[in-house]
Parts: C-alpha cells; sequence; structure tokens
C-alpha cells in the first residue's frame, strides 16, 4: 500500500529508515540536509521515503527539534 508509512530502526547502525509503501530498491537518493537522505522515484522524482543519519544521537543534542524538508498528508485508514 503506497499511502502507508512504514519505518525501521536499525539500532547498531543508528538509522531510521523511513518509506511511502513497502520500502523499494529502485530509487535514487539526494542528501537534503545533515545526514538526512531523501529517497526519490527515479521517473516521478516524487520523494518515496527517507532516511536519518545519526538518528538516536541526535536526541541527545539540545532542542529545536529536526525539522526536515518533507511535506506530508496524514489521515486515518480503517
Amino acid at each position: 500500500m503506497k499511502d502507508t508509512l512504514q519505518y525501521f530502526f536499525d539500532k547498531d547502525a543508528d538509522i531510521l529508515y523511513v518509506s511511502q509503501g513497502p520500502p523499494r530498491a529502485d530509487v535514487d537518493s539526494d542528501e537534503v540536509g545533515d545526514g538526512v537522505i531523501a529517497r526519490l522515484d527515479p521517473q516521478t522524482h516524487e520523494v518515496v521515503g527517507f532516511t536519518i543519519l545519526n538518528f538516536l544521537k541526535r536526541s541527545d543534542q539540545p532542542l529545536p527539534a529536526i525539522v526536515l524538508p518533507f511535506k506530508t498528508e496524514l489521515s486515518l485508514t480503517s
């Protein structure tokens, strides 16, 4: 389902992976911020996921929270 948001946290590597729908292997990557990588559909260039490196280490830093350069729409599914 493309409309679902899936995530996986790799504790050993301290990396958070987030995908719109199931993770895909056929994507392009673009670093859009310090350790924030957007995964893009190679044909439409739409964001289909993102990766955050050093995820927990970032939480040790003082606020403000990390602002990601992504826009999303949230809705409930039944």
